[in-house]
């Protein structure tokens, strides 16, 4: 039995056309935090029925509101609302292309909710995938500074105690600020905890249910990387919750890159690797 004492979570699912990942997303976390805000914010590719779904299969712990259109200077304001209708004292950034491995959603809970209780924060690394599922981008490439590291790396769990917690900047830049406008990784080193649990980011993918509704995203079609990574292993151990059922309106993840797209692909991945080891790094996109 739990104790009273023991610290909650609430994860952040805040999405616009997310229909081929959002279930995965979802529910790789759903059973392992305490609620969930699920928002949409104007889809038309088939996520808002997918949302619904998971609300009626988890009508208590799921707070689902559809949202309309929003723009990407209303993003942040978005979030701070969903900040102001957390109540526990963790909240995770779980969104619409990011899925967890269960032993990594499970062991970065029992951190929090365990001896931790000092951190403010929690920093993770990231699997991110380009082209299709079955190729990943190298740590090379990663240029994130977290948690003393530098990789591909993400905050994604923080304390709401943290002094004047807020939602801060635009969307592509956006992130969470402390009283005097601090990003909260920028805080005292020794209170964000990094822990090795990582997660599948789709980020590089299509994620909306069609590539015409992926254009309709903010800055999406930036994201959509024409890129030959790393090849799995053949043995390679993908989320669970790929392998589960799931209802119809969700599409299977496994799609191959199309001939056109790893044609482009092999022109554009030399350039990108060379831009990469010259050019300055630059927060957010």
């Amino acid at each position: 039995m739990r104790s009273a004492n023991t610290p909650q979570i609430t994860s952040h699912t805040l999405v616009k056309n997310e229909a081929r990942f959002v279930w995965y997303s979802v529910m790789s976390v759903i059973e392992y935090v305490d609620h969930v805000l699920l928002w949409d914010t104007g889809s038309a590719d088939g996520t808002v029925e997918i949302l619904k779904r998971i609300k009626e299969l988890y009508p208590a712990k799921v707070d689902l509101r559809l949202l309309g259109e929003i723009d990407i200077y209303s993003f942040a304001k978005i979030r701070q609302e969903m900040l102001d209708n957390t109540k526990t004292e963790w909240l995770l950034v779980n969104d619409g292309d990011e899925v967890w491995w269960e032993e990594s959603i499970k062991k970065v809970c029992r951190e929090v909710k365990g001896k931790n209780r000092n951190m403010e924060s929690v920093v993770v690394p990231t699997i991110n995938l380009v082209g299709d599922m079955y190729h990943y981008q190298d740590e090379s490439a990663g240029k994130y500074k977290l948690a003393g590291r530098k990789g591909n790396l993400s905050l994604r769990l923080i304390n709401r105690k943290i002094s004047g917690l807020a939602s801060d900047k635009p969307h592509g830049t956006w992130g969470w600020v402390d009283n005097t406008g601090k990003m909260i990784q920028d805080r005292d080193p020794q209170k964000i905890l990094f822990v090795d649990a990582p997660y599948m980011h789709m980020t590089f993918l299509r994620r909306a249910g069609n590539f015409e509704d992926e254009g309709k995203v903010p800055k999406r079609v930036k994201k959509l990387k024409h890129e030959i990574g790393s090849s799995f292993r053949r043995d390679f151990y993908y989320p669970e919750v790929f392998f589960r059922r799931r209802p119809k309106e969700v599409q299977s993840p496994w799609d191959v890159m199309k001939t056109d797209f790893w044609l482009r692909s092999l022109v554009e991945t030399p350039m990108r690797r060379l831009k990469r080891r010259i050019l300055p790094e630059r927060v957010g996109y």
